[in-house]
């Protein structure tokens, strides 16, 4: 079995009985000695005694007492951060359920924690899978991307991998001066290419051309994984050209400006040609079996739409597709 993403830190937990990820001590661990998290040399006596006994142990509670110690407001705000964050996942017992409470509880949580759990969620949730167009897709659910649109082609590489390159090119006079498309330094996968996904799959450094059918079928099929691993549902996701339906019941933003169009042709307003062009891609989501399903959407399919904003960016909010099911509610059951 081949080894991708090593960066999300499965190695450092084990999978439960019920498949998910359990949260053990190295994982809090390496909570605590990321750069955003450890001290700075100016940092206080008291922030550097706290980090330093929670390397000692992990999981042992912190009191008011010891973040009013920390001198820095901005520490002890960072601190009541994380430590609330290190709670909510010592409580939940798992990758999977700690990133539900987040969710459902709306929690203040920093994005980069948030992608963090998604990132193992997904790595655990595609655990075997061998197949990198997948794997790729599936990056969407964890790391934004830049679009670039050429000759036919809707090309998504890693913000943050662009974003690295265009500071290199300031760098150079010559190339600032050129105004080179950075996406097109990037390799994008294909069929010939596919193998070398496994030893750059922690840099992110591959584009995907989500123009090709195949890119927004693995796309699909890595929502359709999602859904069964966090719901428990069997669903089928297909890619589709356009919304053709005059009596559809349900729709889910795959992201925001996603959820903007949507918003927009419920209501049945013809979108601008601005807002028709930051449309990206359509699916349609139909459950296997709908015994959990609204009885208003029984029989029709859910429409899931993604879009880019005005800078060309998409980043993609899987927590939609955990809130934004068309499920029974507890009290609507009753």
């Amino acid at each position: 079995m081949k080894e991708f993403w090593v960066s999300s830190g499965h190695h450092l937990t084990r999978r439960q009985d019920d498949g998910s990820l359990a949260i053990s001590d190295e994982l809090l661990l390496a909570l605590y000695a990321r750069p955003e998290v450890l001290p700075p040399d100016d940092a206080c006596d008291a922030e550097k005694a706290l980090h330093r006994v929670l390397m000692e142990e992990p999981r042992r509670p912190v009191v008011a007492a010891e973040m009013a110690a920390l001198a820095d407001p901005d520490a002890r705000e960072n601190w009541s951060f994380l430590i609330a964050f290190r709670d909510t996942l010592i409580a939940a017992g798992s990758v999977e359920a700690a990133w539900r409470t987040i969710i459902e509880q709306q929690m203040n949580v920093p994005p980069l924690f948030l992608n963090q759990l998604m990132h193992l969620i997904l790595r655990n949730m595609l655990d075997g899978c061998e197949d990198t167009l997948e794997l790729r897709a599936a990056e969407l659910f964890f790391r934004s991307q830049k679009i670039s649109l050429h000759e036919g082609r809707i090309l998504l590489a890693d913000e943050e991998l662009i974003e690295e390159l265009e500071a290199d090119s300031h760098a150079s006079p010559l190339i600032a001066m050129m105004g080179q498309d950075k996406v097109k330094e990037i390799d994008v996968l294909s069929s010939d290419n596919a193998f070398d996904y496994w030893s750059r799959s922690d840099a992110f450094a591959m584009a995907l051309d989500f123009a090709r059918a195949e890119s927004r079928d693995a796309f699909a099929r890595v929502v359709e994984k999602f859904i069964r691993h966090m719901h428990g549902e069997r669903t089928s996701v297909t890619p589709i050209a356009e919304i053709k339906d005059d009596d559809w019941r349900w729709f889910v933003g795959l992201d925001q400006e996603g959820t903007a169009l949507g918003n927009i042709l419920w209501k049945g307003v013809t979108p601008t040609l601005e807002q028709a062009a930051r449309a990206l891609a359509f699916f349609t989501l139909r459950f296997k079996d709908e015994t959990r399903v609204n009885t208003n959407v029984k029989g029709h399919p859910v429409y899931l739409l993604m879009g880019m904003n005005k800078d060309r960016v998409l980043r993609v909010k899987p927590q939609n597709l955990f809130v934004g099911m068309p499920f029974v509610t507890a009290k609507e059951a009753v």
